[in-house]
């Protein structure tokens, strides 16, 4: 039996996302959510069919089509058509545990009851996640302006019966899933299909899952270094508490605490140190790691006002009588901190790199790359060179998409933030950041090894014989790409004991 947990109307932090998607919960609306809704598409029926003022999108045109009034009796072929004609992704799929996330941020905008669609409508959403019926979506053709259209098109062909599915691991037509449950496609009202299609769902998906994985990536990252430390035989001088605390700055406080955390204790802290200083890729991992930690904190706040959000376009507000059109589906915020977290995630990897190479360099009494008869054998030699291309890789990706805009709708639409463009290229760069550091803690546990008998903190040991069960020592040259993947794998299962 899966945990149930109820959508309200109060506000969910980012870690309660995390944990609703985590625990595999089936939800449900809360009974203001279901009151809230259900007044809003009644209030909606009763402007439609008391009088003929125009509100757009519901008995008008779409973009610059919005001084086309439609007649009454189209109204619903209006909203289908709508969906269908933004269909119009492309490129690759959206990975299922995203489409997870949007799909959960998009019935939490319509629950809060400023949208007008009917409850049935959110009812099938719900179905439709409980059960893991999870829409096809492609990752290109949105500007992040009025809304994520095309890809939010796409998570509402289903409820038509239109489009793909994944189910049970399969890409299958949706009528072939609806038929299994011997359900009928939905027939769209007023409004109902701008409600879906507009807003910022796609994007802020993305997001939502870049920020759960950068928290995770950020301790390892922590981790990492402080292994990479030990290795190199680094002074403790630079995580000294009074240092930090001069400087202010708070992410960088706590990555200091973080890495006295991992070193606490430590045998090998006590031997000789021959140099006074450490390069920057050690000594200064407190400040480049804390700026990444900071901006992390930014993000989340910005995030987690946009899954709390309603975003779609016109909105209605029942105690007021009123249906204002506006600009919430303008992604803009969401567009200029992805693209911020692209940025601040990328120095991390690029970080990383540095301390891998110094390892493999051949100072302080460790072998030049990391291994014995070295000439015979390559070593840890071309792992930096493909953490260093990733690196290359990112700082390419780091180009701002929320500086671009690109006029569209014949001119209505004249300035769009391209926020699913930012959106799609973290996602690139958070999976570079793990291989990256993969890579690092594969040189660090090999370097370590050459410290011997002197051992580091309890803390790092323990994780250093975990991952020599997944991955051993090496000493003689092997294939590289598969210890590097099976690094990346034992980073993400062991992200909850660091």
């Amino acid at each position: 039996m899966r945990d149930q947990h109820l959508l309200t109307l109060e506000s969910y932090t980012i870690n309660d996302i995390a944990s609703i998607i985590d625990r595999e919960c089936e939800i449900k609306l809360s009974e203001e959510a279901i009151e809230a809704v259900q007044k809003c598409h009644n209030f909606l029926q009763s402007k439609i069919s008391s009088g003929n003022q125009a509100f757009y999108g519901i008995n008008t045109g779409f973009g610059s089509l919005c001084n086309h009034v439609i007649g009454k009796d189209q109204l619903r072929d209006l909203q289908k058509n709508l969906v269908l004609s933004h269909a119009c992704g492309t490129g690759d799929s959206v990975p299922a545990n995203v489409v997870k996330i949007i799909l959960l941020l998009k019935i939490r905008s319509l629950a809060y009851g400023h949208s007008g669609v009917s409850k049935e409508v959110i009812d099938r959403l719900i179905f439709f996640y409980n059960h893991d019926i999870l829409p096809v979506i492609f990752q290109q053709g949105s500007l992040g302006a009025s809304g994520d259209l095309a890809p939010l098109a796409h998570l509402s062909l289903p409820l038509i019966g239109e489009g793909n599915v994944i189910y049970q691991g399969k890409i299958r037509p949706t009528e072939e899933v609806l038929a299994m449950f011997g359900l009928n496609p939905l027939d769209l009202g007023a409004k109902e299909g701008l409600a879906l299609l507009n807003g910022t769902q796609f994007s802020t998906g993305y997001g939502v899952y870049a920020i759960i994985e950068a928290q995770e990536i950020m301790r390892w990252a922590n981790c990492v270094g402080a292994m990479s430390a030990e290795a190199f035989l680094c002074s403790a001088t630079p995580w000294d508490d009074k240092l930090h605390k001069i400087r202010n700055q708070p992410g960088q406080q706590t990555v200091a605490g973080q890495i006295r955390k991992w070193l606490e204790g430590s045998p090998l802290l006590e031997t000789d140190r021959v140099a006074v200083q450490d390069p920057y890729a050690f000594r200064c991992i407190p400040q480049v790691h804390g700026a990444t930690y900071d901006t992390i904190q930014y993000v989340m706040s910005v995030l987690e006002n946009e899954v709390n959000a309603v975003t779609d376009n016109p909105n209605i507000f029942v105690e007021e009588d009123q249906i204002l059109s506006g600009g919430n589906f303008h992604a803009q915020p969401i567009a200029l901190v992805l693209d911020f977290l692209a940025i601040s995630l990328s120095e991390l990897g690029s970080i990383s790199e540095r301390r891998t190479y110094q390892l493999i360099s051949g100072l302080r009494n460790l072998p030049v790359f990391l291994v014995k008869n070295a000439g015979l054998n390559s070593g840890f030699m071309i792992p930096q060179y493909t953490a260093a291309s990733i690196v290359s890789q990112n700082k390419q990706l780091c180009t701002p998409a929320s500086v671009d805009s690109i006029v569209s709708s014949n001119g209505q639409e004249d300035h769009v933030s391209m926020a699913a463009n930012a959106a799609t290229k973290l996602y690139r760069i958070v999976e570079n950041i793990w291989t990256i550091l993969a890579i690092e803690w594969l040189n660090a546990c090999q370097a370590i090894e050459f410290r011997r008998p002197a051992r580091s903190s309890e803390a790092l040991e323990y994780l250093h014989d975990l991952f020599r069960e997944q991955v051993s020592r090496m000493d003689n040259d092997r294939q590289l790409s598969k210890d590097i993947e099976a690094t990346r794998i034992f980073l993400k299962e062991h992200s909850h004991q660091v």
